[in-house]
């Protein structure tokens, strides 16, 4: 009899990942569960893509002359800047660069899952720190943490799910705190607060800032993300960073959105008018919120987080179950899209809460 058909087995440390599996949805529902850019990219940016030829895609991508954009447009030098296939390259390059057997990441939790997913695909161990109840960024148990291991530091600010931040004091302190490691601050909803620490860039050696297209500038679907960091880091990050990962629909649309900047105002203006109102109308419902400074808010459900999340779906409005994050047992996390569209996520917020409050179930 012919032998079993085998196949090779993958490094031991691949085997051990955790698996990340993102939620499905209908496109056609009002789609509140990733943060997104709720409506749409800039019109300018629709302009060039509806002008590349079909020509131009049979070349390689030319990631450096947009690099060089990007840096003007953020008062970096091109050396300082790497663009990615999406911030989660930007983590997964800096991980793999910089983090190996009897390192530690550090993390304050709940945050971004795909920190510890990358973190486990190298031989690093991830160290936690656990949030109180208020989600509040746990400052002073973050630094206790800090030890001679300690290789990355991971912070997300605004963070997610929590919406809470880091002050820049704090986040100074922690990299002087710790010169032995890398500090990315990752500032994926920097838009919806408006503070950032990228101006550090460079004369905080150990500093590194990571930002995505992908939530205000609406241009998710082409997975564009950014690492800025010392001239040092960014060279060794180079090492592990593919040349060709950022496609070239990508760098076309990049220069225009970075120039609409009256797009960009209108639609941050626009979330955070709505993020207003929705807080408002979570309060008038007495569901408990915690205070957000980013295009989301995490709510309190409780037991019923589930049927809640369901009963949400079938009204046609997708938004996240987070109780599996640490300490978020029972909340959900809702994005802020427009003003039009918090009214629909509203009514139907209002209509899930009559049906768990009364017991019942009627979708």
């Amino acid at each position: 009899m012919p032998e079993a058909a085998t196949t090779p087995a993958p490094r031991a440390r691949v085997q051990a990942m955790k698996e990340y599996h993102p939620p499905l949805g209908s496109r056609d529902a009002l789609r509140l569960d990733f943060n997104e850019n709720t409506l749409a990219c800039s019109p300018k940016v629709r302009e060039v893509l509806a002008a590349i030829s079909a020509g131009s895609l049979t070349r390689y991508p030319e990631r450096e002359p947009v690099e060089a954009v990007v840096a003007n447009h953020l008062g970096l030098a091109l050396d300082q800047v790497a663009l990615t296939n999406g911030v989660d390259e930007a983590i997964h390059v800096l991980f793999e660069a910089f983090l190996e057997a009897g390192d530690e990441l550090l993390l304050p939790v709940p945050t971004y899952t795909m920190y510890e997913v990358y973190a486990s695909a190298t031989d690093a161990r991830a160290v936690t720190v656990q949030a109180g109840d208020d989600l509040r960024f746990p400052f002073e148990r973050l630094l206790a943490a800090i030890t001679p291991q300690t290789k990355i530091i991971a912070i997300a600010n605004p963070n997610s799910p929590s919406g809470s931040v880091a002050t820049r004091a704090q986040l100074l302190q922690i990299a002087r705190s710790a010169p032995h490691a890398v500090v990315l601050v990752d500032e994926a909803y920097f838009h919806f607060y408006g503070e950032t620490v990228i101006d550090l860039i460079g004369a905080v050696p150990n500093l590194v800032v990571a930002r995505t297209f992908s939530k205000a500038y609406g241009l998710a679907g082409l997975r564009l993300g950014l690492l800025a960091g010392s001239v040092d880091i960014m060279r060794w990050v180079r090492r592990v960073l593919s040349p060709y990962s950022v496609n070239s629909l990508a760098l076309a649309c990049l220069p225009p959105a970075l120039n609409d900047n009256a797009y960009l105002e209108w639609y941050t203006g626009e979330v955070l008018a709505a993020r207003s109102e929705f807080e408002a109308a979570l309060d008038a419902a007495d569901v408990r919120r915690w205070p957000s400074r980013a295009n989301f808010i995490l709510v309190e459900i409780g037991a019923q987080h589930a049927e809640f999340v369901r009963l949400m779906r079938a009204a046609g409005v997708l938004v996240r179950d987070r109780s599996s994050d640490p300490g978020c047992d029972g909340r959900v996390r809702i994005t802020i899209g427009t003003r039009e569209q918090m009214k629909s996520a509203t009514a139907a917020l209002h209509d899930a809460l009559v049906v768990l409050r009364l017991g019942g179930n009627r979708a």
